[in-house]
């Protein structure tokens, strides 16, 4: 094997060969989990007029203190029946419109109430309890700018705007494929030397988070044709991820197939554990990754390399993996040779995230991985991070 790769560098030349996908244009409750094409802007001030924050009175601070006659009404969703002159008071629902004339609105429980007619004791400040006009975000504003990925906030935030679509990437198409004579579908009885399969169904899940379309092929056997016939049909996906075959043993056949079949590699080797036997390549348009088989390297691979070029490909303006300031609860031996990912439990103590690293970090072991909410990273070196020591960490969906 070449000289392994750096984990920055292998993400460099993945993403320097992604191509965004078409454009197409998605209603607003479709829009969750998209990315935006186009920065979206507001068609109206947001509020639209100035309105209550609170259930109470709108009133001029000018006449506070004092009693004030209650000469109107005001429900959410309707008008302020005419002007609130001097020395009057209306009453107001919460998202009411505050009439004009009025600066101010108090609330409830801040006055006496009888007869059509309240009691105000202090002082009401000029704009307490009303949200301005346009507060929030004026017409013709940006609400959300282009590259970013649709979640609650967002989309909540477009439709207060009054935008009813956006422009977005089409979704990716993604094929999944597992590799290996041993692999059988769970559930069924296990003869000696097969396992279940797990990476496809690992793929699969962290596939279909990124907003991709998936298709999981069936896994196929350590033969040269299986091989062609199965990496021939994923090919026709904007990404195929395959697991098992990249290393250099007499059945893995996917680099080997694949370039027989028209894909051109980019990289194979990264200097990270778990990982190290990562291959990429490209047809077309078509982004290949040829996955490591224990279950947590894919995992792991997944996060650090598949992860981004699936975003990217949908437009995502930050594609890589965005790494969090924690702190160690015990200490931990360096990897002298490679950066190492462990996986750790996360809890907040003292307003820090601290992290457990978990015992059995070996690469096959994906049902301790489980109990897992992060992954830490571990630079190379030959030495160990004390306790409390500050790391970076990946959280696990």
């Amino acid at each position: 094997m070449a000289a392994l790769l750096s984990v920055e560098e292998a993400q460099r030349l993945i993403l320097d060969r992604v191509e965004r996908l078409p454009v197409e244009t998605v209603p607003i409750e479709a829009a969750a989990g998209r990315v935006l094409a186009e920065a979206a802007t507001s068609r109206t001030d947001l509020p639209p007029f100035d309105s209550s924050a609170m259930d109470g009175f709108a009133v001029r601070s000018a006449d506070t203190p004092g009693r004030l006659p209650v000469v109107a009404r005001i429900a959410a969703g309707r008008p302020a029946p005419r002007e609130l002159g001097a020395a009057e008071a209306m009453a107001i629902a919460t998202g009411g419109a505050v009439p004009t004339g009025a600066d101010a609105v108090i609330p409830l429980e801040y006055v006496v109430d009888r007869d059509n007619e309240i009691e105000i004791a202090a002082r009401v400040e000029p704009g307490a309890n009303v949200r301005p006009r346009a507060g929030d975000v004026r017409a013709g504003e940006v609400v959300v700018p282009a590259g970013v990925l649709l979640g609650a906030a967002q989309v909540g935030a477009l439709a207060a705007a009054g935008i009813p679509d956006v422009v977005s990437a089409r979704r990716p198409t993604a094929a999944v494929l597992a590799t290996g004579s041993e692999l059988r579908p769970p559930g069924e009885t296990l003869e000696p030397g097969q396992v279940y399969e797990a990476n496809g169904f690992i793929l699969a899940a962290q596939l279909a988070s990124t907003g991709a379309h998936v298709r999981r092929l069936e896994p196929v056997a350590d033969d040269m044709e299986a091989h062609r016939r199965a990496l021939e049909a994923g090919l026709d996906a904007d990404v195929l991820v395959t697991s098992g075959g990249v290393s250099v043993g007499p059945h893995d056949l996917v680099r080997s197939v694949g370039t027989a079949l028209g894909i051109e590699e980019v990289l194979w080797g990264v200097a990270v554990k778990p990982g190290k036997p990562l291959w990429f390549g490209v047809r077309g348009r078509t982004l290949v990754f040829g996955l490591p088989g224990n279950p947590v390297s894919s995992l792991v691979c997944f996060e650090l390399f598949v992860r981004p070029a699936v975003l990217a490909l949908q437009g995502a303006a930050e594609p890589l993996p965005r790494f969090e300031p924690g702190k160690l609860a015990a200490g931990l031996r360096r990897n002298p040779a490679r950066m190492e990912l462990v996986r750790a439990r996360s809890r907040v103590v003292d307003g820090e995230v601290e992290l457990e690293v978990l015992s059995g970090q070996e690469s096959h072991m994906i049902a301790r991985a489980a109990s897992a909410d992060a992954l830490v990273l571990v630079p190379a070196g030959d030495d160990e991070l004390a306790a409390r020591a500050p790391v970076s960490f990946l959280r696990l969906a």
